[in-house]
């Protein structure tokens, strides 16, 4: 049986994990393949994210998908990141960072005992997507104000209805930001990076987010 746990940065001792998860489609039965510019698009985070939790011995793996598609009811994916969970070798706290339909698998698998938080990139979280599972967990989304792929309202809604369950829900918006997350790259790779490292190390790693990102006023533009 394959592997669901791909890893990329693989400390001796881990103390933690990040699982990293890229986009889909809605519906595919075909097959996902590493060279898919979905998964592509994720080198520079996994990149991002290994450098800045170099010094941590924090394990940074990717998540093989069976398919590409989430395929309703069935959401495929998130069985791959729960198989992938269960592949990593003794507990850790461990982040979920995911883009697209690689967010809406994180947000669902976010119930796994050993998930401290879930960070989504242009999310895919559609109205009523479950929020119950996100009990004593961080959720935190950075979504682009000119994303045409994915909802800015469906994302806050998501956020606005986790802060009643989460331990902490935030929401930033990346000014000129894309769905794609090819203009301002820099920033969206800085700033998730940082957000997975605070997640990580809350006690340690200052916050990239300002304070407006967890309040219920006008969201912060980076």
């Amino acid at each position: 049986m394959t592997a669901r746990l791909v890893p990329l940065r693989r400390p001796a001792r881990p103390r933690a994990a990040v699982l990293v998860l890229h986009g889909g489609r809605a519906s595919s039965e075909s097959p996902a393949r590493p060279w898919q510019l979905a998964a592509l698009r994720m080198d520079p985070f996994v990149r991002a994210v290994a450098a800045a939790s170099a010094d941590r011995d924090v394990l940074v793996a990717r998540v093989r998908y069976r398919l590409r598609g989430w395929n309703g009811e069935r959401a495929d994916p998130v069985r791959d990141v729960r198989r992938a969970l269960g592949e990593l070798s003794g507990p850790l706290p461990v982040v979920l960072l995911g883009h697209s339909m690689g967010g809406r698998a994180a947000l669902r698998a976010a119930g796994h005992p050993w998930v401290r938080g879930v960070v989504g990139l242009a999310p895919w979280w559609p109205a009523g997507e479950p929020v119950a599972q996100l009990a004593g967990r961080y959720v935190v989304a950075l979504h682009g104000d000119r994303d045409r792929v994915t909802s800015l309202a469906e994302t806050a809604d998501c956020v606005r209805r986790a802060r009643g369950t989460a331990a902490r829900a935030g929401l930033a918006v990346v000014g000129g930001g894309d769905h794609a997350m090819l203009n301002r790259p820099r920033l969206w790779h800085r700033t998730a990076s940082a957000v997975v490292a605070h997640l990580l190390d809350p006690d340690g790693t200052p916050d990239p987010l300002p304070p407006a990102s967890y309040g219920t006023g006008d969201l912060p533009l980076l």
